[in-house]
């Protein structure tokens, strides 16, 4: 009982981070573990009238499985870190983007005036194919540039200049705002689209569509994990060291 009552205080986030296998369990009861991983289990459960004993149960089962483990991303170096996003989960987003909304005007256009909302989800992923874009450029020529040259003068024990952006906490900060808009954003789609459950008329294409946004999500989930609560908490804490 101990071992409940701590775990049920501590952050989704840190769950997720220690083992990822748990990323399944908060998404069977549609946890935000990544925008909002900073959330303890008693809280997330609170909010949505869950029993966090059924839920920490579930947890622990997976923990306590066999078989291969989760990748312990919260081990590798920041520099490490920084370069497996970018080009893993920002070449994902940059492949997929362009096939997706090829895919949604064509849907609009051919069963647009039976399921009017497909409109609405083009709208919506349209707008986060721009944002992710923007979003991603910043983090590629401003914030991991940064932490990599932390990690090169901690190599070196050598000295920083002090970043036009002040400290690496600021666009941190617009990073995660950032985040959580397209985490809504995400929300609205899979409300929409009854998670991601295509109608019975259906033809292929749709059918491939709905899968392809709901992986879409699944990497955006991870992609937004890692920075959140891995690679942000390790950069303040690599600039801490610099004074």
């Amino acid at each position: 009982m101990v071992t409940l009552k701590k775990d049920s205080e501590k952050q989704i986030g840190q769950f997720v981070a220690e083992d990822y296998r748990t990323a399944a369990v908060f998404s069977k009861y549609k946890i935000d573990f990544c925008c909002n991983g900073n959330r303890t289990i008693n809280e997330a459960c609170e909010k949505k009238g869950i029993d966090n004993n059924v839920l920490l149960d579930e947890l622990h089962s997976v923990l306590n499985a066999k078989g291969e483990q989760s990748i312990d991303y919260k081990s590798w170096p920041v520099d490490l870190l920084v370069d497996y996003i970018e080009k893993k989960h920002h070449r994902y987003v940059e492949a997929k983007i362009p096939v997706l909304l090829q895919f949604l005007d064509k849907l609009c256009r051919v069963h647009g005036e039976r399921h009017p909302e497909l409109f609405e989800i083009n709208k919506l992923f349209t707008a986060s194919a721009g944002e992710l874009a923007a979003h991603m450029k910043k983090e590629e020529l401003i914030l991991f540039p940064f932490v990599k040259k932390m990690v090169n003068a901690t190599l070196n024990t050598g000295d920083i200049e002090a970043p036009h952006f002040g400290t690496v906490g600021n666009p941190i900060a617009m990073m995660m705002q950032e985040h959580d808009n397209e985490g809504e954003r995400f929300r609205q789609i899979a409300e929409l689209t009854d998670n991601y459950s295509p109608p019975a008329d259906a033809c292929n294409t749709y059918q491939v569509t709905f899968a392809m946004l709901e992986e879409f999500e699944q990497d955006l989930h991870l992609h937004i994990h890692l920075e959140n609560n891995i690679l942000f908490p390790k950069a303040i804490k690599l600039e801490q060291q610099f004074g």
